[in-house]
């Protein structure tokens, strides 16, 4: 190719040493022959088992016992809050909803609470928009407060 010729596509080669033969095994005693990256004798130099053969023994994914039982995909999981906590967070009483106690932290937003009666309260709550067990909601209204569910 003269100085003075554009570089065409199709000029171009690879570098000589670049490209070289893949080794062609297990095709003979010259080229790579006998174990053919195989290894020594045996079961698996002859023929590939599958992964998890154990040789005609049960294998293990069949011992063992399969999972049971379903998962309700309705069910319905509530944040527990419980009534001496809500002493704690709210000295005054006063109106509680699941905002609230979003904001101080007690529970995640936008998911279902429920109030649980382990504690005792004499300040009278007003419960907006959350469960509330039995002993909770006597606790609270024997306290003055109400459950507005």
């Amino acid at each position: 190719m003269a100085d003075n010729e554009i570089l065409q596509m199709h000029d171009l080669k690879p570098a000589p040493g670049a490209n070289k033969d893949r080794i062609r095994v297990g095709r003979g005693e010259g080229s790579k022959g006998k174990t053919a990256g195989r290894g020594a004798k045996g079961q698996t130099k002859r023929n590939h088992v599958r992964p998890g053969f154990e040789g005609g023994q049960l294998p293990l994914y069949m011992r063992l016992p399969k999972l049971r039982g379903f998962k309700n995909p309705f069910r319905v999981e509530y944040q527990v809050v419980n009534l001496a906590r809500l002493v704690e967070l709210f000295p005054n009483g006063g109106e509680v909803s699941v905002e609230d106690l979003a904001a101080k932290g007690v529970v995640r937003a936008n998911q279902p609470v429920k109030v649980l009666g382990d504690g005792e309260t004499t300040v009278a709550f007003t419960l907006k928009g959350v469960k509330v067990s039995a002993s909770a909601k006597a606790k609270i209204e024997a306290a003055g407060g109400s459950v507005e569910e």
